[in-house]
């Protein structure tokens, strides 16, 4: 479908939205299973190690397509890639070449942005804070990530745990002894008042990432054990108590293809070799499709 054509020629579509939300540029630079919680706990890696490798390496303009497979078609698409293909530096640090995300999701009170994705609109937005660990000195991440047409625009701004109460509360960052981007952080507050966004979830999942070095940036990601936990508390956390499993990934997993300039001829065999079928897959809004069937929100997606 994609194969040999650029990300410009997919998309029809060569600009960015607008950033009307860029003020200034600046330099400052219960659960289902306790078992579960403590899976999440053990797979942290050191916040030393973890530090060392903060160089923010997303792909921030990029198309992806997302699968939902059985597990042992994930084990087979695992060593398909091999050859093209390594674990990412996250993985690299845990033997198991998993790790833990979590994200705290930002919606409006009648939850317009959940309502857009499943209402599968071309052009719309989500707001997460996102973290990799418990650890208060690691460092947690404001992000915007838009769809324009058939691309991902991804902004990212880095900032310290104690920190993120504050932004979320619509103030500004106060003087700090670290980077952050604050044009992206005042996007993110511009994003979040428009809509009167404030904490609505947090979503959480075990993630094995491959990518790829060359120019052409190819990254695939396996996503599995994805929980969900209703919250109204502007704090990140992957334990504690309060997850739900989303049954999503229950015998299954989220496969995620994401690449930023050409549709590598490799891919493309794999999608015929083991049969893909494109989904449109929102772990933020199944999961709160899902905790609103179990009666966890007020009912405002009776609709969908």
């Amino acid at each position: 479908m994609f194969e040999g054509k650029s990300l410009k020629q997919i998309s029809g579509q060569s600009k960015t939205p607008s950033n009307r939300g860029n003020t200034r540029r600046g330099s400052l630079g219960g659960a289902k299973s306790r078992q579960a919680g403590s899976h999440y706990r053990k797979g942290k890696a050191s916040t030393a190690k973890m530090s060392a490798m903060l160089t923010d390496r997303t792909l921030r303009c990029r198309h992806e397509l997302k699968y939902h497979i059985c597990e042992s078609k994930a084990e087979a698409i695992a060593q398909f890639i091999k050859p093209y293909l390594q674990l990412d530096r996250y993985g690299k640090l845990h033997r198991s070449g998993d790790y833990p995300i979590v994200s705290l999701y930002l919606d409006s009170v009648d939850l317009q942005l959940c309502k857009e994705s499943l209402g599968g609109h071309k052009n719309r937005f989500k707001l997460r804070i996102r973290s990799y660990t418990d650890e208060l000195d690691y460092p947690r991440f404001f992000e915007i990530k838009r769809r324009v047409n058939t691309i991902i625009i991804k902004s990212r701004a880095r900032v310290m745990n104690r920190d993120v109460p504050t932004l979320l509360a619509g103030l500004p960052l106060p003087p700090q002894n670290y980077t952050a981007d604050t044009e992206i952080i005042n996007q993110f507050q511009f994003y979040m008042n428009n809509i009167k966004a404030r904490p609505a979830v947090l979503v959480r999942y075990m993630r094995q990432a491959y990518e790829g070095g060359s120019e052409n940036r190819v990254r695939v990601t396996f996503d599995r054990k994805l929980a969900y936990n209703i919250t109204s508390l502007p704090e990140v956390r992957l334990s504690g108590g309060g997850w739900q499993l989303n049954p999503y990934t229950l015998g299954g997993v989220i496969l995620e293809i994401k690449f930023t300039g050409h549709y590598p001829v490799w891919l493309s065999r794999m999608a015929k070799c083991f049969n893909l079928r494109q989904q449109s897959i929102s772990k933020y809004a199944s999961s709160i499709k899902e905790s609103c069937l179990l009666k966890f929100c007020a009912p405002q997606l009776a609709e969908y």
